[in-house]
């Protein structure tokens, strides 16, 4: 398994780690345990080390999950978990952002129970929280550190100023936003150019475009009843016709090179930059083994930017979140 680090100062990960949230959460209710607790083993055979969960996701089930499946095996994982989103019990589409030292403070001991350990690798801030200051919330977040309860901070969805902010406060090790051929909107925010001049390692959560840069997705209807992506504005009618076809050509690509359109898309993610680590999310250990195979390809650089042109920003129809959501990224 091929590495790479995490930061300037930080330890080396899996180059590709393993998102654990469709484990328990969004794309389908109440997913086969025993096949993910599966995965999450067969990574670890794989050289996976970097695994991402967060509280939000289940609330609380995903990372009961991967603390059930890395019981034993705890020095092979690099853990790393989410605080910050809050879920309203009875609607599921409901979300509260909470970044306050008091939230924070009884978080992570949740967290650290569920997961069964007695410190947590790496901790993000899931969403900014527009009421308190980032200087506020990661100044609690550094007091985890010095407890011994955290070893790495992080945060998710931030804006380059509030990056650039934070890491002031206390070392940033990571900054996890989507990030894929379908979503590139970091190469133009600042967020990305920022993480490269602070020495923060860049973590891309959804590099498949949730699947749907695979190739496997051919109408709204593959979807489950209760898949979050039936409410995703890139998933919506017009929009998932406009953007198959711009997957269709992916596929055409990677038919031609010998492999999935999956690990062409994957290739490209890892081949921005060696301070680039993609956590693609599966639960099906032969989803897995197509991922990690996807550091065996090379891409000249002819075909990089052939795949650059098939998505400028402005090809892709629908934004990423639905309009609620979207406010609480990029923070």
């Amino acid at each position: 398994m091929q590495t790479r680090q995490l930061g300037k100062n930080g330890p080396h990960v899996s180059a590709v780690g393993l998102g654990c949230m469709g484990m328990t959460d969004f794309y389908t209710t109440g997913g086969d345990t025993q096949e993910a607790i599966a995965t999450i083993h067969r990574a670890l055979e794989l050289g996976v080390t970097l695994f991402d969960t967060a509280d939000m996701y289940g609330p609380h089930t995903n990372e009961e999950l991967l603390g059930k499946a890395l019981s034993g095996k705890r020095d092979q994982a690099f853990i790393a978990s989410k605080f910050g989103i809050v879920r309203t019990p009875g609607d599921a589409a409901a979300r509260g952002v909470n970044g306050s030292p008091e939230y924070i403070r009884n978080a992570i001991d949740g967290t650290l129970k569920r997961l069964k350990i007695d410190t947590l690798d790496l901790y993000y801030q899931h969403r900014i929280d527009p009421k308190i200051a980032i200087e506020e919330s990661v100044g609690a977040m550094a007091e985890l550190v010095k407890a011994g309860k955290v070893r790495y901070l992080g945060l998710s969805e931030a804006s380059a100023s509030t990056l650039e902010r934070a890491h002031k406060v206390h070392p940033i090790a990571a900054l996890q936003t989507e990030y894929s051929l379908w979503s590139r909107e970091p190469e133009e925010n600042g967020v990305l150019e920022t993480c490269r001049k602070l020495g923060i390692a860049f973590v891309p959560y959804s590099p498949l475009g949730r699947g749907f840069l695979t190739g496997t997705l051919k109408s709204p209807n593959d979807f489950a009843a209760d898949d979050y992506r039936r409410n995703s504005p890139r998933f919506q009618g017009e929009n998932f016709s406009k953007n198959l076809q711009l997957v269709e050509k992916v596929q055409q690509l990677a038919a031609a090179k010998g492999i999935s359109a999956g690990q062409l898309a994957l290739a490209w993610v890892l081949a921005q930059g060696n301070d680039v680590i993609p956590i693609p999310g599966t639960k099906q250990r032969r989803y897995l083994e197509e991922n990690t195979a996807a550091l065996d390809v090379t891409l000249t650089a002819s075909e990089l930017q052939a795949l650059k042109d098939l998505f400028p920003v402005e090809a892709v129809a629908g934004g990423r979140y639905p309009e609620a959501a979207m406010k609480l990224v990029n923070g």
